[in-house]
């Protein structure tokens, strides 16, 4: 009696243990359903509201870090360069969209984020000491306001030796204190800014064209180097990108932008079936048209306009350099540097280019894809130091050219 009493009690509490065990195994199993479960909510959730790849608060500490190390001098000794006030991750096979701007023309970036999808980098002069504070609170605002500028913007500052910007601190009240948005914020730079032209900057400081090129498109594999002033056309950074990642062979190949210019801004156009609409009735012309025709009549813009209608960006045509062609283009792979002995106004992008065609590259403008300058381009009125500048370009331009005889000894191409 004993005896099956005590086996009866063994066998409740294997029962008992076998039903904890049964409980404890449907427990599991509807955490790891709903841990599943709540995964694939989460990435519903981040696939409708993808997440910042970086805090404000990491931005602002690159942006203050940057700033508090003084700068580093170029190499004439003129200015003061600070590298990544606002830095941005880069894919090395992307493709960067470089510019450059004085602080008031910063105005045309908003533009510039929503029709360039990717990755963009921006070299920013201040030519006083007033204009590199303003640049360095306006970073500020900007990196704490424009999630766009966080994720996809690059920003550097470059200022006269003799100036220092300064770190901004939070804490001192500011004109920019009070904006809580990235349109505040772009309302307030239209309100202080006075856009103009960048070389006309009404001090006796030369803007470093050149210098701010470069750095834009430092570290960068393909890049697009265009005046921030312009805009390109819609889905140009989708067609780059699909068309780079599909084959390798374009190194040694600078792909042509074609370069418009409208007579107004207020709308611009989208897509090339737009611009040939505005190009047949006189409101958008080539780029320099009443400039320096000669600059970028090798694009063949005749050819271009009647080029059939294609769904996919491709190269069209050839087009061998001449000077003084200064094409917008895309390039990848060891593509020389703007020479920064040239400033201010004249010769800095041709002898880019000039440089371009003596290193070997060839050119092939592309089929869809396009840049539009926002107003139409006139002869220039230059200070007299502004025009001994310019003289003085053209003469250097001439002594560049005999330097890349020297530079490529090998190479059968002259400018």
């Amino acid at each position: 009696m004993q005896m099956s009493y005590a086996i009866r009690c063994a066998f409740y509490q294997l029962l008992l243990a076998a039903l904890m065990l049964v409980a404890m195994l449907q427990l599991l199993y509807l955490s790891l359903l709903s841990g599943l479960h709540g995964q694939e909510e989460q990435d519903q959730y981040f696939e409708f509201f993808p997440p910042s790849p970086r805090s404000v608060d990491q931005v602002k500490a690159q942006l203050r870090t940057a700033l508090a190390s003084g700068g580093v001098l170029d190499s004439s000794g003129d200015y003061r360069v600070y590298r990544g006030l606002l830095k941005t991750t880069m894919d090395p096979s992307d493709v960067i969209l470089a510019t450059h701007a004085s602080v008031d023309n910063l105005l045309h970036l908003s533009g510039l984020l929503e029709r360039w999808e990717g990755p963009l980098s921006v070299s920013v002069f201040a030519a006083t000491k007033e204009e590199a504070q303003l640049a360095t609170v306006l970073a500020y605002a900007l990196s704490s306001h424009c999630p766009d500028m966080r994720a996809r913007v690059a920003m550097h500052l470059v200022c006269p030796s003799r100036y220092e910007a300064a770190v901004p601190d939070p804490r001192e009240p500011g004109e920019f204190a009070l904006l809580r948005s990235c349109q505040q914020v772009f309302d307030k730079l239209a309100r202080v800014a006075q856009p103009g032209i960048n070389y006309a900057l009404g001090t006796n400081v030369s803007y470093p064209n050149n210098l701010l090129r470069n750095l834009a498109r430092e570290g960068a594999n393909y890049a697009l180097v265009i005046d921030m002033d312009m805009v390109p056309s819609e889905g140009l950074w989708r067609g780059l990108r699909e068309m780079l990642d599909q084959s390798n062979q374009w190194g040694g190949t600078a792909l042509v932008v074609p370069a418009f210019e409208i007579r107004r801004a207020r709308r611009m156009p989208t897509n090339k079936a737009e611009l040939l609409q505005l190009y047949q009735v006189g409101e958008v012309r080539p780029f320099y048209y009443g400039l320096c025709t000669p600059c970028h009549a090798p694009t063949n813009y005749s050819r271009w306009v009647n080029l059939p209608e294609e769904s996919l960006l491709r190269p069209a045509y050839v087009v061998p350099w001449q000077d003084p062609w200064e094409p917008f283009y895309v390039a990848g792979g060891k593509v020389p540097a703007f020479d920064e002995r040239f400033r201010q106004y004249g010769f800095n992008r041709i002898s880019q280019a000039c440089e371009l065609h003596v290193a070997g590259f060839d050119f092939e403008v592309l089929n869809e894809g396009f840049l539009v300058h926002k107003g139409f381009k006139e002869a220039l009125k230059f200070h007299p130091q502004k025009e001994a500048e310019n003289q003085h370009n053209k003469i250097l331009y001439r002594q560049f050219k005999q330097e890349l005889k020297a530079k490529y000894p090998n190479s059968p191409r002259r400018c």
